[in-house]
């Protein structure tokens, strides 16, 4: 067979492969186009380091760290990806998804930190323990927000308030910020572990304020780093833990009453000790470990967002003067009325009326904690895209809280929107689970 005589052959034989190719091609094009259409919009940046970047200019930008987030949603809108420190991220901002996630009635999500805040608050916290392991820890620390641990933080509370503003008025200036968190500081370190000593509470709390300006930091652990400087700062106060725990059981061990304290750390050892116990979960003793890592996270959870949101009160207060009149009238009729006692008490926070709705409003507009973390646990889908396992997802709580939908004026300060009702008992101010559910979600 001659050259020629294969020609039609080999042209036939092209023009298949020709045809082939075409298929496949257009096949692939189409199934990309289908699976880029399921997934959220948005960018995943560069190449294992993804958009951590961006978001760490954000973190130290004047704008701060929600600026990463507020400009992406603008770009692509309610839901887009991500990937931050080497993870897919999503962002949500519907009050449907809200609602689905936090509520996780489906049990499809858990919680996840980012990896710097997992390394310097300690792998026992909270914020980082599995689904079984958060319910262990939830009942024993459900004690910390009982009606008498709650009086009691009351009145120490309103005692530092009031010693911080006797000082006032000889100070030319202060910085309401700086004063907040020396005072939520020192509640939350009486409330926990009883230390009042000053020399020791400066010191912890210059550890403390380390290891929280590393929590955004790139967890790169080099010497010269901000996140070097939290984990350094965190194995200090580990430290001062360890040295409290030893100083508590000794003394229980000696049966040296001398010093008596009723503090959070006291009642875990307490149970430990005696064994008492009103359910499995509970009977479960509390790893030294455990116990120094929650600690930890507490005082910062206590700490750190409380002063930030005393701080936006302020400000909303000062911008509003009606407002403000309301409140300045409510709690002068609350001051005569508990004017035999030195300090307030629990039963004076169930006339604040109109304070608890000042107090929510400014957390609504400030959103103090602007996103809440969580990981798919299994393949879904929110708000039309496919999710994978594995995923973080995080409701853009911020975003909600603004969003002209939900609330008509958002961007007003109205404590007045919240519906009218009459707090008459106790119950409806503090219930115990449902404190500990704002603080620390269910997994």
């Amino acid at each position: 067979m001659d050259h020629i005589s294969l020609c039609p052959l080999i042209v036939l034989l092209l023009c298949a492969v020709i045809l082939a190719l075409r298929k496949i091609f257009k096949t692939v094009i189409q199934d990309h186009e289908k699976s880029a259409a399921d997934i959220p919009p948005g960018s995943h940046g560069f190449p294992v380091i993804g958009e951590t970047l961006q978001f760490m200019l954000s973190v130290n930008s004047g704008k701060g760290f929600y600026e990463f987030v507020r400009s992406r949603r603008i770009r692509y809108g309610s839901c887009f990806r991500t990937s931050l420190f080497g993870e897919a991220h999503v962002f949500l901002s519907t009050t449907e998804s809200a609602r689905a996630v936090l509520n996780n009635e489906s049990g499809m999500f858990t919680k996840r930190y980012i990896k710097s805040i997992a390394a310097l608050v300690g792998d026992r916290s909270l914020l980082c323990a599995s689904q079984h392991h958060h319910k262990i820890l939830r009942s024993h620390f459900i004690n910390l927000f009982s009606k008498k641990s709650t009086a009691l933080m009351v009145r120490n509370f309103d005692e530092l308030v009031v010693d911080a503003l006797s000082g006032w008025e000889h100070r030319g200036t202060v910085v309401l910020l700086t004063d907040l968190l020396q005072i939520t500081f020192k509640a939350m370190c009486k409330m926990l572990i009883s230390l009042e000593n000053e020399e020791e509470l400066d010191s912890l709390q210059r550890d403390v304020g380390f290891v929280c300006e590393a929590m955004l930091a790139f967890p790169l652990n080099l010497p010269w780093t901000r996140f070097h400087k939290g984990i350094m700062a965190r194995g200090r106060v580990m430290e001062v833990l360890e040295k409290t725990i030893r100083e508590r059981r000794n003394e229980t061990s000696s049966h040296n009453n001398n010093n008596h304290h009723e503090d959070f750390l006291q009642q875990l050892l307490a149970v430990d000790s005696d064994g008492s116990a009103s359910s499995s979960d509970h009977s479960t003793k509390l790893t030294d470990a455990e116990i120094k890592d929650n600690i930890l996270t507490m005082i910062i959870a206590g700490q750190d967002t409380t002063a930030s949101a005393l701080t936006w009160m302020v400000k909303y207060l000062g911008e509003n003067q009606k407002v403000l009149n309301f409140l300045i009238e409510e709690q002068t009729r609350i001051a005569k009325q508990a004017s035999d006692k030195p300090f307030l008490e629990l039963d004076d926070l169930t006339e604040m009326t109109y304070a608890s709705k000042m107090v929510k409003e400014s957390l609504r507009m400030a959103s103090v904690v602007p996103w809440f973390p969580r990981v798919v646990l299994q393949d879904c889908e929110m708000e039309g895209y496919k999710i994978n396992k594995g995923c973080n997802i995080n409701i853009d709580a911020r975003s909600i809280h603004l969003d002209p939908n939900v609330y008509s004026e958002p961007h007003k300060f109205n404590p007045s929107r919240r519906k009218q009702k009459q707090i008459v008992s106790y119950h409806l101010v503090w219930e115990e689970e449902h404190v500990l559910d704002l603080i620390w979600p269910k997994p």
